[in-house]
């Protein structure tokens, strides 16, 4: 008798891929293999071998994956392509000339175009090698550190030059050049209206004068020059802000005991700097502040309020912010109300739950995606399309990483429901096509036990099979419409 039973089996199976390709309408052998359309948008998905491997192409897009080994997706509409294998571990990602190809964080091989449309090639072994090549000479570095090297727009600089760092660099940032001896010890530093030096942490000054720019308006304005200057740094500080602007102001540090600023505009005080009593008169926003120990205990009124008493208490409120907490980290509620955007958040134990909402007040649409870890993760897109995958480990760590979704995500999704906000059609997934039911417009699908019972209504009326097609009842045509 069991032996009857895993041969059936087998023919089940068997007749399962023999039947593979022969229907246009999809196919669905449980685990083992199935095809189906997409319910969120058009085109087909393939998957088999439980999470294991999955392709998927629809209009603008194809994919192919081996969760959680390997992934590959092709936009040839914009063409983009890129590919992770063990992600983050190595990914490659492509647009147009441009390539990056990364290996661990700390390899990287890349290249492109510059803006005067010059081809770049980039190596780099972080935080020791660094060489880019290009047609154009002059944009050839080499880098090897801590001996010797030349680098241009990296490491947030425009030029950065170094001899046996830290013995020896010098960096430039726009008009700014900084001489580094001993880094960070020695410096000096120069630019457009520009000095400074530092004995760190003895000694330091940098003073700029005002400037001149034109903006976006086309207008010329004034922007400030500063004289600022430190000693047993980080004990004393002092600095003179805004040169050339109506609002000047000026501020003086001793730690911890004494901190103070002044401008027309903001006055600010601090006994016991940075966790003593603190006090705000900010009459261009036009607030009084008062704090101890910030940020744990603060009290603010006017254009913004805040009452806090961390980690029990806090409730602040702005022209456009809103954010309040109970317990934290068990209560956290943060709002944004900036037209046409109005997003608020609630969440339970940092990533434990949360609930997302935004909402285009000009519109009316809205989009909202709820975590509960470990649990499931919903989502609703601004179409109405919404999705729920139950199981979901790394989902609400990683919300907005595509990638993560579509490499990890299949091993744990136990059950996924969709449901398209145009087309009303939905579907639902249970192990990995274990039971899948579709329904599109008149169109019923069910199928159990690797395709073993499946189910099909139509307007026509339903069907009923068993073993891959081998129909075994018919119903009338159903006088009624779900």
């Amino acid at each position: 008798m069991e032996m009857a039973r895993t041969l059936n089996w087998l023919i089940c199976i068997t007749g399962a891929f023999a039947a593979l390709g022969a229907s246009d309408d999809g196919f669905v052998a449980g685990p083992a293999y199935a095809k189906f359309r997409l319910t969120l948008t058009s085109g087909w998905r393939e998957e088999a071998s439980g999470p294991l491997f999955y392709s998927q192409q629809t209009d603008e897009q194809q994919q192919w994956a081996l969760p959680p080994f390997y992934c590959h997706t092709r936009t040839p509409d914009v063409d983009w392509t890129e590919w992770d294998l063990l992600y983050p571990v190595i990914d490659y990602r492509r647009f147009g000339p441009e390539y990056r190809l990364q290996i661990a964080q700390f390899v990287t091989i890349s290249g492109g175009h510059t803006e005067e449309e010059n081809s770049v090639s980039r190596f780099t072994v972080f935080p020791v090698y660094f060489q880019q090549r290009s047609a154009e000479s002059n944009l050839d570095y080499t880098a090897v550190a801590p001996f010797y090297g030349h680098l241009k727009n990296r490491l947030f600089r425009d030029d950065i030059k170094f001899l046996l760092f830290p013995l020896y660099s010098e960096t430039r940032k726009k008009d700014v050049v900084t001489d580094n001896y001993l880094y960070p010890i020695f410096d000096v530093r120069h630019g457009l209206s520009l000095t400074g030096w530092q004995i760190w942490p003895l000694a330091g000054a940098e003073h700029r004068g005002p400037t001149l720019r034109t903006n976006l308006m086309n207008e010329v304005e004034t922007i400030g020059g500063y004289d600022n200057y430190f000693a047993l740094w980080p004990i004393y500080f002092n600095s003179h802000g805004g040169l050339g602007t109506t609002n000047p102001a000026s501020s003086v540090t001793v730690v911890p005991f004494y901190s103070q600023t002044r401008s027309p505009s903001r006055d600010e005080t601090s006994y016991g700097w940075p966790l003593g009593y603190n006090c705000i008169a900010d009459r261009e926003k036009g607030y009084v502040e008062h704090d101890v120990f910030w940020p744990l205990f603060v009290r603010a009124r006017g254009s913004k309020t805040v009452t806090r008493y961390f980690p029990i208490y806090s409730r602040a409120r702005s022209k456009s912010l809103e954010s309040d907490f109970y317990a934290w980290p068990i209560y956290k509620f943060n709002r944004l109300e900036s037209a046409p955007l109005d997003r608020h958040r609630v969440r339970v134990g940092f990533f434990l739950y949360s609930d997302t909402v935004e909402r285009n007040t000009s519109t009316g649409e809205k989009k909202r995606r709820v975590d509960c870890w470990p649990f499931y993760t919903f989502e609703r897109d601004l179409d109405g399309n919404r999705r729920l995958q139950a199981m979901a480990l790394l989902e609400p760590f990683f919300p907005n990483n595509r990638t993560m979704r579509r490499e990890y995500s299949p091993i744990w999704t136990v059950w996924r429901s969709e449901k398209n906000g145009r087309t009303g059609a939905t579907s639902q997934s249970l192990l990995w096509n274990l039971y899948r039911h579709e329904k599109a417009g008149e169109v019923k699908k069910s199928s159990l036990l690797f395709g073993l019972f499946q189910y099909q209504s139509t307007l026509e009326g339903a069907r009923r099979g068993m073993c891959y097609g081998q129909g075994v009842g018919k119903t009338a045509p159903s006088a009624t419409k779900s």
